[in-house]
């Protein structure tokens, strides 16, 4: 039960609902491009991140200093049900900004 209320409370906010789009859209994404495409500061970012990741949304992949977010695989039938709906909604995202070497 505790997972599934994390869930729902982690899609009631704006900001996470276009992070899981943006996300989606454009796959695996470094904090710092996260950072630079939204224009947040890292620790406002990082909170939302742990949101959806501890909703069981997101998953994160450490390369050397670098911190990467993609969608988590797979996606149970609530959480692919979530990206499905959030795909259709009508927002404006920002566009990617690679800010950071793929290393």
């Amino acid at each position: 039960m505790d997972i599934f209320l994390k869930s729902v409370s982690a899609l009631n906010d704006e900001t996470r609902i276009k992070l899981l789009k943006f996300i989606n859209i454009h796959g695996k994404c470094c904090v710092c491009d996260l950072e630079h495409s939204f224009d947040m500061i890292q620790s406002r970012l990082s909170r939302h991140l742990k949101i959806l990741k501890e909703a069981g949304f997101l998953r994160v992949d450490r390369e050397g200093r670098w911190a990467y977010y993609s969608l988590k695989k797979p996606l149970d039938d609530f959480r692919l049900s979530s990206i499905k709906e959030i795909m259709v909604i009508d927002v404006e995202l920002p566009i990617l900004i690679r800010a950071c070497e793929n290393k």
